[in-house]
């Protein structure tokens, strides 16, 4: 397999993507042909079972946007399935320290570098050559969303096999006490600062969950691996706007 994603973060390259909150194989057609690098497919918080998630990543055939899915948790049944069916990679959520970043590297990797069971079932349809390249390809990146992932962000990105970091802004409010979006924390945008050094250190790119308010902020601050907005913001918004117009708002 070929990482697009992951080929240009490592040429450093910024890059951009959204959420796909709402499981329909129609809402990742269109959204992968609009000139996004990468779509976020959740299963944390979203509805999306494995069926439904194979039928949205074949739906983005023929296009050089990347799948990204995230599992519902950091486990190694679960992130296997997610590869198996196609998933070019994993933002595994709530990563708070080095022994739970080396938990979702084996999850990830074949052995001898990790445990991962044999099975590409699809991944395998679409590239012959999968066995040989999926440990070098897919993309491991985690979810920084705790005080303690903060405290231990620089042991987090020293595990070998992960490639990326990317800050989860409203459990991370939470983490330090607040109701989202709380931006006047100052410890709280202090951790921002934290693991933008943690990853330039690590030489590994971050990333946030940005809005369309804040995308811009999240750019120039250093962010690289970046989403904006989500599919349901996306309708929202769209319908928000269309009653506007027509009613003269």
């Amino acid at each position: 397999m070929k990482n697009l994603l992951k080929e240009k973060l490592q040429r450093g390259d910024e890059v951009i993507g959204t959420f796909v909150t709402l499981p329909h194989p129609d809402v990742t057609e269109m959204l992968s042909r609009v000139g996004f690098d990468w779509l976020l497919i959740d299963s944390e918080h979203a509805v999306t079972g494995l069926e439904t998630m194979t039928a949205m990543m074949q739906a983005m055939n023929g296009t050089d946007c990347t799948p990204i899915v995230r599992p519902e948790w950091n486990d190694i049944v679960v992130i296997k399935r997610i590869l198996d069916i196609g998933a070019h990679g994993v933002l595994v959520p709530w990563v708070n320290t080095r022994e739970e970043a080396e938990y979702a590297v084996e999850a990830c990797k074949y052995p001898p570098a990790g445990l991962r069971g044999y099975g590409p079932r699809r991944a395998k349809m679409l590239d012959p050559d999968y066995i040989q390249t999926a440990n070098d390809e897919i993309m491991i990146i985690v979810q920084i969303e705790t005080r303690d992932a903060i405290k231990n962000i620089d042991e987090i990105l020293s595990v070998d096999g992960i490639d990326a970091c990317y800050i989860g802004p409203n459990d991370l409010c939470l983490s330090y006490g607040n109701i989202p979006p709380h931006w006047e924390n100052p410890e709280y945008l202090e951790a921002f600062d934290t693991v933008l050094k943690a990853a330039e250190k690590a030489g590994k790119p971050a990333g946030i969950f940005a809005s369309s308010d804040n995308v811009q902020w999240a750019k120039e601050k250093g962010f690289t691996l970046n989403t904006v907005d989500d599919s349901d913001a996306f309708l929202k918004n769209g319908a928000e706007s269309a009653l506007r117009a027509f009613r003269g708002d």
